[in-house]
């Protein structure tokens, strides 16, 4: 019995890419050096899996940014304005894209589906000329077999790439993108063919938007890509992956009718409907790839249960065309509990990182051939049982108070133009009021102190004066750029949501858990084990210290409840609306905490509510209500005059405008520039909006400085469609990835272009 494994990840057990990526973006090591870290990763992520037994592993899954701009690279596809003339893209052209240069702001960055994993959206037009202009695929392939190990070349789907683009500037909206599919499809005949002949027995194409509400049009495009590729499969065999849902049956119907395909892959984790779909029917003498090991989760799998649902479909499909494989790529899990030795025993025993699922993987695959480890599949057995009998897991008193929470919409009692104007008479805003979204530069030094503090290394006071000194830096800063709503800067959050998780009863935290988020960023999802509470207040010293320091509002941060949900390894043995209704009760508290210690401005990030929406239109309104209705629950006690921010970013935000409404937030920030302004597409097209909005009026994932001309012509776009008494101006996301080099000079600009519309606006009147 054959495995499989869908993708792993990149950055290394210790992050060593993003180091590696830091320093050659900031000049102090070679494209060289760059690479060679990189080979040896991917050297030895593929011997890992050799040596664990796996029959189907990946290659040209390791991308320097991401697979699909690795995609938009192979093609060509790079927009006019970076400046490529032909020939082999380089990381010149390749890190522009992703990052901007001095001269080219950076490409559209955006949520890839339902995951914290980013994507670089290809821009593309009638008139792109593609051309091979990557060989990456070939030459990761060709490096793994130096090595002695066959693998499966992984290549981003042609439909799903050219349906996760956008129409470049200048082009119509309308535009078809799926027009351009016989122009890239003899890219891809090239590809195949080059792979083919450096001995490539197997390639995957990963075809993700498959499990989407896809209307017949872009259904067909996948018969019509892949029947015109069919001819260059000839002496290979292909396998579709799809993955993150359900594929809908339509799509599995004509996918699996496909003659030229020899394999089809499937999220039996998340998509649990499509077994129903396989029982009734699998094509004879074609391969089945079972995505039965979780890979968006860190929870050791079920085993015993895996192996009863792997052994219907044997049935099915055949023993020599059964393939154990996860669920999708590992990407989206932490590397190794190896890298744990100070988590807590019982609690790691449930667990699974990415190297422990492909033991995972290959144990079941063994077990199916008739080879099962018994004391491997006892040990596990005997942890699922720990964890179901565990007491660490049940607290009644929370139970009982998230229970309570039924039958009440937990709306504040007064309209969000009431509370507007009560809180504009206590903190008297000029028009355009500035903010920034919470935190600053993240400096060496300051990453040194909490590190040396949790190491034991400096006391509590030391910790506590070094970090006063930070937050007051930066509040002055703030007061010299005359910013008006300030932030502390979070210096004592190395993550905005581990830092709550910390101080939250029911979560567990690792030491090297790391996940990657986009290029070099990578967070460290806390693990919800148990049911959550807040034991004493997290948030109010630092916030009532900054406040203490300046007479300018400033603002108390927090996560929302739906954000640190999406942004942790959540339990899987209750609803997940269950354990965020647990959280909001504990946002609920501090936020009252707050309030009482005199915080008049409390911003709750929600950071994470549109990338939790599921895949599937049918199952959207649930998720909406009671994510709405979660973060509704967490301020529902304010006052009037305590003004009540959220900030969202990086993902596609008109499809859920009402129910962003339905927050009935005084002010939200949201992401806007780096997404072309997509945001106020929606405003134009009527949409009315009555509480305080600041569209981002610059890109803060991009190290170019935009100019004051720039910041006021985005800001006028804004006052196009929105009023002006409602308008903030803010960047587009927090300031922690960023130097103080960069950001000192976007914020005056951004405050002095705030300054310049205020006289011009006075002037008018």
């Amino acid at each position: 019995m054959a495995s499989h494994i869908v993708g792993y990840p990149r950055m290394g057990p210790k992050r060593e890419l993003k180091f590696a990526l830091e320093s050659f973006w900031d000049g102090k090591s070679s494209a060289e050096e760059l690479e060679k870290v990189a080979s040896d990763l991917r050297s030895s992520i593929w011997k890992q899996m050799s040596d664990a037994g796996i029959k189907y592993i990946p290659s040209n899954t390791f991308a320097y940014y991401d697979q699909v701009l690795d995609t938009t690279a192979m093609l060509g596809a790079v927009p006019p304005i970076y400046g490529w003339n032909g020939g082999e893209i380089g990381f010149d052209i390749y890190f522009s894209m992703a990052r901007g240069n001095a001269s080219a702001p950076a490409m559209e960055m955006t949520k890839w589906f339902d995951t914290n994993y980013h994507y670089i959206v290809p821009e593309l037009g009638p008139d792109v000329k593609f051309s091979y202009a990557s060989h990456k695929a070939v030459k990761e392939y060709k490096e793994a077999k130096a090595l002695g190990i066959d693998t499966v070349p992984v290549l981003v789907g042609p439909v799903s790439y050219l349906l996760l683009s956008k129409p470049a500037k200048g082009v119509e909206t309308t535009f078809s993108l799926l027009s351009l599919l016989g122009k890239i499809l003899p890219i891809y005949k090239e590809v195949v063919s080059e792979l083919k002949d450096a001995g490539a027995s197997w390639i995957q194409f990963d075809e993700p938007c498959l499990v989407m509400d896809l209307v017949s049009e872009k259904l067909h495009a996948f018969s019509e890509a892949y029947s015109e590729l069919e001819s260059a499969f000839s002496g290979l065999n292909v396998l579709i992956e799809t993955y993150f849902a359900d594929i809908p049956a339509e799509a599995y119907k004509i996918i699996t009718n496909l003659k030229g395909v020899s394999g089809f892959g499937f999220d039996l984790v998340r998509g649990t409907k499509t077994l129903d779909l396989i029982k009734g029917g699998f094509p004879t003498g074609k391969y089945l790839f079972a995505g039965i090991v979780d890979g968006r989760n860190i929870w050791a799998n079920d085993l015993a249960s895996s192996l009863e649902t792997l052994r219907v479909l044997e049935t099915i499909a055949g023993k020599d065309k059964l393939v154990v494989s996860t669920s999708c790529s590992l990407l989206h899990t932490a590397v190794d509990l190896i890298n744990e030795p100070k988590l807590d025993k019982e609690i790691k025993a449930w667990l699974a990182f990415a190297a422990q699922k492909v033991v995972e993987v290959n144990a079941l695959a063994k077990a199916l051939a008739g080879h099962k480890d018994e004391e491997f599949f006892k040990a596990n057995a005997a942890a699922q049982a720990s964890r179901k009998s565990s007491p660490r897991v049940t607290n009644e008193a929370v139970q009982k108070a998230a229970a309570g929470l039924k039958g009440s919409d937990h709306r504040r009692a007064t309209n969000v133009s009431s509370r507007l104007d009560a809180q504009q008479k206590k903190l008297n805003l000029p028009i355009l009021p500035t903010t920034t979204i919470g935190s600053f530069p993240q400096t060496i030094e300051l990453r040194r102190v909490r590190r040396e503090y949790k190491a034991k290394k400096i006391s509590e006071e030391d910790y506590i004066t070094a970090i006063k000194e930070e937050i007051n830096k930066v509040v002055k800063l703030q007061e010299e750029l005359d910013i008006d709503v300030l932030v502390h800067g979070e210096p004592e959050r190395n993550d905005m949501v581990e830092y709550f998780g910390e101080q939250l009863s029911g979560f567990a935290f690792t030491a090297n858990g790391w996940v990657q988020s986009y290029g070099s960023r990578c967070v460290k999802p806390p693990i919800i084990y148990g049911d959550v509470s807040r034991p004493k207040p997290m948030t109010v010293f630092w916030s009532t210290t900054a406040q203490s320091m300046t007479s300018r509002p400033m603002k108390g941060m927090l996560t929302g409840p739906v954000t640190i949900l999406n942004w942790s390894f959540v339990r899987n043995d209750q609803p997940r609306f269950e354990t965020c209704y647990q959280i909001a009760l504990a946002i609920k508290d501090e936020v009252e905490d707050l309030e009482k210690a005199g915080i008049t401005v409390i911003q709750i990030d929600e950071a994470a509510l549109r990338e939790g929406l599921p895949l599937r239109k049918s199952e959207h309104a649930f998720y909406l209500e009671w994510a709405v209705h979660s973060f509704r629950i967490t301020n529902c006690g304010v006052q009037d005059t305590t003004q009540i921010h959220t900030h969202m970013c990086y993902s596609h935000f008109n499809d859920i405008i009402h129910s962003i409404i339905d927050m009935d937030a005084d002010v939200i920030t949201i992401e806007n520039s780096r997404s072309d302004e997509k945001l106020l597409s929606v405003f134009r097209e009527g949409v009315k909006y009555g509480a305080g909005i600041g569209p981002g009026v610059y890109d803060i994932h991009s190290p170019r400085i935009p100019s004051s001309e720039e910041i006021a012509d985005r800001i006028n776009k804004m006052l196009a469609v929105l009023e002006t008494n409602i308008l903030w101006v803010n960047p587009d996301c927090g300031l922690k990835t960023r130097k103080y080099g960069e950001v000192k000079p976007a914020l005056t600009n951004m405050v002095n272009a705030a300054k310049l519309l205020r006289t011009q606006l006075a002037s008018a009147k």
